[in-house]
């Protein structure tokens, strides 16, 4: 018997819905939903482990996204007919989901939680991404899973200057600003996106009208969950056992010392590391092993509560920070162009202790970021990879593969230097950002690095962006908050908020914020931009001390690229039975070649570090794909004569008649004794008939003689 479904709908502004339906798929899950929009549908679903790990103070929440083939109709491409590892933008939609879901859960819980959003049919007018958050969301709502939601996210686009929730793919290309909001009935607690130089004011107000499509999208899951039974009892559990006298006494024994070294503003991270570490190997050097055994880990617990507590109430009374700087002060900052003499643009960007050492490679459309996902086929002649390696923080740990972390930073900052690159570039443009130092803001520093290192390459790009990471520290029993520039990892860890905004002197291009905290008012964010602005562009000022402005030529073993148009038909002939005629040309020149069908014409595209090279590779093409002109001259070769005229090749197998009449204004008896096979002779295109024979004149280019009146 086919169960019945519960379902509950949600309206959009411009009359589009969202369906979310529980009680018919996937029903041994803790808890699971299928939401659509058009014909776009998700399943998503979570299970989570009735109790929690031994040691595990954390909770251990798992966001799967994936996309299946068939809910496109395609098979998957490649040897193995199977989806495979997630591709980056199914990683990107974990993490915007993950970002959203985790600050929601009470902090007490502590079991292996898992979420898994599949798209199961795909509608091109309707991106599942906006609707994965709602899903995930709904599905934890309708189990018994203790959560303090519910949560959704929306996507916000301003297109032709007005807001829409939820775009259709075609519509949101044509937005200046797109962004990916999350956050609960009451606050916002995550904001991702990229814009064309917007305000800070345009961004909020973008931001407001996305929140109130959420709260909509809440009360739908508070309805949807209030039609089953199963959902009106959350489970119980107990996953920390606490020491009360110990905390006191861990608290009174450390803090005074901790709020000391916070206060003494070393900018070392390793020194203040050690510093804090000592204060508690001294509280526990006359444990005995058995107190060691028995007590350790929860005085860890409560060393670090109390650490927590002195780094953050000496901002909020003094405004003095781990490293000494006041609130709004920037690192020092030095930087460096042209680094690597081996690249074709390098840069080092340094910040405190956080650095870059950015490169950009310059590369054809042989070179494209392809891509082959379920719902997008593409590729991209710009793109950005960022990588981490653990000894930029002082660890030793196995490198294994690429994180969704680096994946998620490297895309931010392709997404904040995205608007500044030419449209017209006809290179493929790789940018690297390689992590040798970090303490907080390393994702900004590889926005600012980037810029550098195109310029130092010689793109002609329209502005400079820089980055910037702001904190924010709360009180909500005094209401003091402290907005905090451009952030220390440490700081990070123990502050509220973690806002980052790139941007040129004009306006926004990109921002990613999290929060820690329930949400913070318009008020608050409002500030925390105007700050971020004033640091983003002392940061560019010192950025630009080194480069000011793209290079006029590229680096010598920079590659040159010449685009050639040819005629579609002319495509094959350039190419050669079974590749034969390019390949030649490309081992003959040292240059790479490269052709593409658009339209009724052939982009040819020829790329090479000698000049010389690349010249005699474009004559040769242009010779292969001759299209005669008429009314043009052009010099050719004499290739056989007759009694009635000669046949001049004036290109690559084309060849056309000099009629004897037409050699000069004189007449010629003998065409033998004008030319000779192999001359060469100027030759006027005068017509040509239907199946290409040409009439040339050589007579059409030579003086009249005098009192020769004949037209």
């Amino acid at each position: 018997m086919i169960p019945t479904p519960i379902t509950q709908e949600i309206k959009l502004a411009d009359g589009r819905t969202i369906t979310i339906e529980t009680g018919k798929l996937a029903r041994q899950a803790d808890g699971s939903v299928v939401v659509k929009m058009g014909g776009t549908m998700l399943l998503a679903t979570v299970v989570s482990s009735k109790e929690a790990k031994d040691g595990v103070d954390f909770l251990p929440l798992t966001v799967e996204y994936r996309e299946k083939f068939s809910a496109t109709g395609r098979v998957p491409g490649g040897f193995i007919k199977r989806e495979g590892r997630p591709s980056d933008d199914e990683i990107l939609t974990m993490r915007l989901v993950d970002r959203v879901l985790r600050p929601i859960f009470p902090k007490d819980y502590h079991a292996d939680t898992q979420v898994i959003i599949s798209l199961i049919s795909f509608d091109p007018e309707v991106a599942p991404d906006a609707l994965a958050g709602l899903a995930a969301s709904a599905a934890i709502s309708v189990s018994d899973i203790p959560f303090n939601g519910p949560i959704s996210e929306v996507r916000v686009a301003r297109i032709d200057g007005e807001f829409v929730i939820n775009p259709s793919p075609s519509d949101k290309d044509r937005a200046d600003i797109d962004m990916m909001i999350g956050g609960s009935k009451e606050s916002i607690v995550m904001v991702e996106g990229e814009m064309d130089e917007v305000s800070e004011e345009e961004m909020l107000q973008a931001i407001e009208v996305a929140h109130k499509a959420i709260i909509e999208q809440c009360e739908a899951q508070e309805a949807l969950a209030a039609q089953v039974p199963s959902t009106a009892t959350k489970r119980e559990y107990s996953h920390e056992t606490h020491d009360e006298e110990l905390r006191e006494t861990v608290m009174k024994a450390t803090y005074d010392k901790c709020y000391a070294v916070a206060s003494e503003g070393n900018p070392n991270k390793h020194e203040r590391s050690a510093a804090f570490k000592a204060i508690f190997e001294e509280y526990i050097s006359d444990w005995s092993e058995e107190e060691l055994a028995e007590k350790l880990g929860l005085a860890k617990t409560y060393f670090h509560e109390a650490e927590y507590h002195a780094v953050r109430n000496c901002l909020l009374d003094k405004g003095v920070r781990l490293d000494g700087r006041k609130t709004s002060e920037i690192r020092p900052i030095w930087t460096e162009v042209d680094y690597l003499p081996g690249g074709h643009g390098s840069a080092i960007f340094t910040r405190g202790e956080t650095q870059s050492l950015t490169t950009v490679t310059l590369g054809t459309s042989l070179d494209v970021n392809k891509i082959d996902n379920a719902t997008y086929t593409g590729h991209e002649k710009f793109y950005l990879h960022y990588n981490f390696p653990p000894f930029s923080t002082g660890e030793a740990r196995p490198i294994r593969g690429t994180s969704r972390r680096e994946i998620g930073h490297g895309n931010l900052a392709q997404r904040a230097l995205k608007a500044v690159i030419p449209a017209d570039s006809p290179y493929t443009i790789r940018i690297v950002s390689e992590i040798l130092e970090s303490n907080g803001s390393s994702s900004m520093a590889t926005v600012c690095a980037g810029t550098l290192a195109l310029m130092d390459a010689g793109i002609p790009i329209r502005k400079p962006v820089s980055g910037i990471a702001m904190g924010l520290i709360t009180d909500k029993e005094t209401g003091k908050y402290q907005i905090l520039s451009d952030i220390l990892g440490d700081e990070d860890h123990l502050g509220d908020m973690d806002f980052k905004v790139t941007g040129t002197r004009d306006g926004i291009t990109a921002c990613q914020m999290d929060l820690k905290i329930t949400g913070i008012s318009a008020q608050v964010m409002k500030e925390a931009l105007a700050q971020a602005r004033e640091g983003r562009l002392h940061i560019m000022g010192e950025m630009t001390k080194s480069i000011s402005e793209p290079r006029t030529q590229l680096k010598p073993n920079a590659p040159k690229i010449v685009v050639v148009e040819i005629p579609k038909s002319f495509i094959g002939a350039v190419i050669g039975p079974g590749g034969k005629v390019i390949q030649a040309l490309q081992a003959e020149t040292g240059t790479t070649i490269s052709i593409e069908e658009d339209g009724d014409k052939g982009i040819v595209e020829i790329s090479g570090v000698d000049q010389e090279g690349m010249d005699f590779a474009i004559k040769r093409i242009k010779e292969i794909a001759f299209v005669p002109t008429i009314g043009e001259t052009y010099e050719g070769v004499v290739k056989g004569i007759q009694a009635f005229g000669a046949f001049i090749e004036i290109g690559h197998n084309t060849q056309g008649l000099l009629h004897v009449s037409e050699i000069d204004h004189k007449r010629i008896e003998d065409v033998s004794k004008v030319f000779k096979e192999g001359d060469r002779v100027k030759v006027k295109l005068l017509a040509m008939d239907e199946k290409g024979k040409m009439k040339l004149s050589r007579k059409a280019l030579l003086p009249k003689p005098e009192g020769d009146d004949k037209k």
